[in-house]
């Protein structure tokens, strides 16, 4: 079977993607591995992107990004089920103010379900991301897989294995696990999943909770610098939106 691989991107993504013939050096290459496996119905599956989305069009990710060194960070989309079910469904993007910051969202929201069901191969997600980032017009010394799901890995290799092949290249592994399904599942991730310098696991409660832990997520990710443990712990215990995680 020929692996599906979708690309959606508005006329300002195409000009910032036409801009790697500069090989801008970012601080970071970013690969959003998001769940499209079935155990996730349209509904959750939409909460996920709103949450994503919504996101990139904070000030606080933006912030994060204009710290760095570079000011500029190199981002994908990609949606995973099997082993080599996946689609990338935005192109890598720099973004580094808010017109691509703004931009990179839209491509998220106008990004349709490319995938529905196939099992959930965490392994085939961390290899399927090491690959896009070997191929990331953007250069950057930091190379991160951000994978966000509902289940533990039930098919493909074990994703021990695929974890620690993506080590051995200088990737570094977060997790974003969703607890509807597995309430301890961020122990699952925390054991088998992550990995690298700073890895770490912000966990959402739920669907409902998504949106706030991906900020948080995303703006430890952008800053190198792993979330504390009151954080990541009441990610787990609350409905983030509660909790004063936003």
């Amino acid at each position: 079977m020929r692996r599906p691989r979708v690309v959606f991107a508005s006329a300002v993504l195409f000009m910032l993607a036409a801009q790697a013939g500069t090989a801008r050096e970012v601080d970071l290459q970013l690969v959003l591995a998001v769940d499209a496996s079935g155990s996730v119905d349209n509904d959750r599956f939409e909460l996920q992107k709103r949450g994503y989305s919504a996101a990139f069009r904070n000030p606080r990710v933006l912030q994060a990004i204009r710290a760095g060194p570079s000011q500029a960070i190199a981002v994908t989309m990609t949606q995973w089920t099997g082993p080599t079910l996946h689609a990338q469904v935005v192109d890598w993007t720099m973004i580094g103010d808010p017109a691509s910051a703004a931009a990179f969202a839209a491509a998220i929201d106008a990004a349709p379900r490319a995938l529905f069901g196939g099992g959930t191969s965490i392994s085939g997600a961390i290899d399927n991301a090491t690959l896009l980032l070997a191929k990331s017009p953007f250069p950057a010394t930091r190379r991160v897989i951000d994978i966000s799901g509902d289940g533990s890995n039930n098919r493909g290799r074990p994703v021990g294995a695929a974890r620690d092949a993506a080590l051995r290249e200088g990737v570094a592994i977060n997790g974003l696990p969703i607890l509807t399904i597995e309430p301890d599942l961020d122990v699952y991730y925390e054991a088998n999943v992550i990995g690298g310098p700073g890895a770490f696991v912000i966990a959402a409660a739920g669907y409902d909770d998504f949106a706030a832990a991906i900020l948080n997520k995303l703006v430890a990710e952008i800053a190198g610098i792993a979330p504390s443990p009151r954080l990541r712990r009441l990610a787990k215990a609350c409905d983030n939106r509660d909790c004063g995680l936003q």
